[in-house]
């Protein structure tokens, strides 16, 4: 596996889960999600973005990006950007459902349709990581 080409593209890949999670999370479903709390007293889960710890969201992102440019380098030699949003969108499906029902089987964090929405908010997001970090992998390549 190419180290540089790793690193890159997973960077590539977190500034674009980075910006994907923004507008899904933070523009198109925060009220949706805010309006379907689980249990717990939404005020007391979630943090006002002024309140936002910065460098976890952004390690976050980071490392979700460096997540599929492992897989993608190391395994699947993903290179178009059709294939990384699709190889993106099932690994954020599958890795989604398995946090989420975790989540909702031991705590009070997700209702039913915040479960739903968050799974699909992150096959998205996930997707556009994905097709960022293939195209990422692509740079340098001979037609």
């Amino acid at each position: 596996m190419n180290t540089q080409k790793f690193i890159i593209s997973g960077i590539v890949g977190g500034i674009a889960s980075f910006v994907a999670g923004y507008v899904v999370y933070g523009l198109l479903l925060m009220n949706y999600m805010n309006s379907h709390p689980g249990l717990a007293d939404p005020k007391m889960v979630n943090r006002q973005m002024a309140d936002f710890v910065w460098w976890a969201l952004v390690l976050g992102n980071v490392f979700s990006g460096l997540t599929l440019s492992y897989i993608f380098n190391k395994w699947a030699n993903i290179t178009t950007v059709v294939a990384g949003a699709m190889a993106g969108a099932v690994l954020g499906l599958l890795i989604a459902l398995s946090y989420d029902f975790s989540m909702y089987g031991t705590s009070m964090l997700l209702s039913k349709y915040s479960f739903c929405a968050d799974v699909l908010g992150n096959v998205v997001v996930s997707a556009v990581a994905g097709a960022a970090v293939a195209w990422a992998n692509s740079w340098g390549k001979k037609s």
